[in-house]
Formats: structure tokens, sequence, C-alpha cells
């Protein structure tokens, strides 16, 4: 009897060293058959606030340890699990960092960012809305980002306050549907919710019922993506249309 956690497919994936929700989320959105494996990455303080010069540290860090460790397991597809880490450097270092990976590691790759812009690119959603937990400059580089890949921002919501990197992890699903609710405006259409450690996929069905238009996290999006590059076209039930349509 095969189990129903293995045989289709593995899926490998880097985690910044202080996320505690994206293999939760993880946990949540692989579809039967997937298993998950998973290897931590450094490059930040942990007791620093997570600001652009701290995002830009991990994204530029040297992925050669645990991704080396993570190809053990010979994935079909490796997740760059950090948004900001490649938000703060721009859409060529998103490119040539999936890139560098899939060369090491053989495997299909995919960026938190990246496929952020390929999400909102399947659905057709030129204009947006934007929250996330980041300080405002990440936020600022964050829609520098997507405007470069022709996403323009018509309502953005920053944190209020400054979150460290426990405090990130540790917004609960509530916190982000407020959040969610403020980043919409009558001319987006979607939302999008950044960050791999911001617990939003709970809540993604939710806040599509209450603003009737799609709702993008990060981590939705990468499982997204990977699914569209394994070629399967299963819809997965409860976390958003984009898993729900069928999957090109």
């Amino acid at each position: 009897m095969t189990h129903p956690s293995r045989g289709r497919a593995r899926f490998g994936v880097l985690v910044p060293f202080t996320n505690t929700n994206l293999e939760p989320d993880m946990a949540l959105l692989a579809p039967p058959g997937v298993s998950v494996h998973i290897a931590r990455m450094g490059g930040y303080d942990a007791d620093e606030i997570p600001d652009e010069g701290q995002m830009q540290g991990l994204g530029a860090a040297d992925l050669s340890g645990p991704l080396d460790l993570l190809v053990g397991v010979q994935p079909d597809v490796v997740f760059y699990g950090c948004t900001s880490a490649t938000l703060t450097h721009g859409p060529a270092f998103d490119r040539d960092l999936a890139a560098r990976i899939k060369a090491r590691s053989g495997a299909q790759t995919v960026t938190a960012a990246g496929a952020l812009v390929a999400a909102l690119a399947h659905l057709g959603a030129g204009r947006i809305g934007f929250a996330s937990p980041y300080v405002a400059r990440i936020n600022d580089m964050a829609l520098a980002f997507l405007a470069d890949q022709g996403v323009a921002c018509v309502q953005r919501v920053d944190f209020d306050g400054v979150l460290d990197n426990t405090g990130q992890g540790a917004l609960t699903p509530e916190d982000v549907l407020a959040l969610g609710r403020r980043a919409d405006h009558a001319d987006a259409e979607a939302i999008v919710l950044s960050c791999t450690d911001m617990r939003s996929v709970e809540i993604l069905g939710q806040l599509e019922a209450e603003l009737g238009k799609p709702v993008i996290s990060s981590n939705q999006a990468m499982v997204f993506q990977a699914l569209q590059l394994m070629g399967w076209n299963a819809p997965l039930r409860g976390y958003g249309r984009l898993l729900e349509g069928d999957v090109p």
C-alpha cells in the first residue's frame, strides 16, 4: 500500500532558519502523494529587525550547504522560501538565483518572489492591493520589483509598528485577515499577501469571499508554480482561487 504522502513527487524547501510558518503551510498545501523535505538557511541575524539590509544578506548568502543537503533527497522541485530576500535585490537577481539553484540541484526551481509574479500573470491581474509584515523600506522595494514586472499597486498597507523575526511569524490568521481587508481597493484586481512566514494560507478563502477577488500569498503561489512546472492540473480546494482553478 502506497502511503498517501509519498509516490508522486518530492518538494524540497529552503526555509529561513527563524521561519515557523512555511513548513506548516506546506503540510496544508502539498497535494496527495507529494512529500515535503526541508533545509534551513541562514545569512541574517535572528536578533535584528528583518530590514532591507538583513534580507539582502539572506538573499546573498551562500546556499551550498543547505542546498547540497536538500539535494540528497532528489527533489523534483526546490522552493526558495523567502520573498523579501530577493524582492530586495530585484527581478534579475531573483531569476539568477533560481537558475543557480536549478543548476546545482538538477531540480525545477521556484522562488517566492518569482512565484507571486507568475501567479498574477496567470490571473491577468495587473493592479493589486499589497500587504506584508515588512518594514516600510522593504515594501518600497517589493512594489518596485512588481512594477518592473508590469504590476501596479493601487493600495498598500504597511504594518502598524515594526516586527522582529518572531513577531512576523506570530501574527495570527485574524491579524492577516485584517491586513488583507485594508489592502483592498475598488481598482485592485487581486490582493497580494507577501511573506512566507505570515499565516495567510488559512484565510485565503474567507478573504476572497469577502472581497470578491483573488488573494495571493507567497506560499500558495510557490505551490501553484511548482504544479505548473510539473504539468499537474488537479485543483486543490480550500486555499484560494489560484489553486482551485485548472493548473495549465
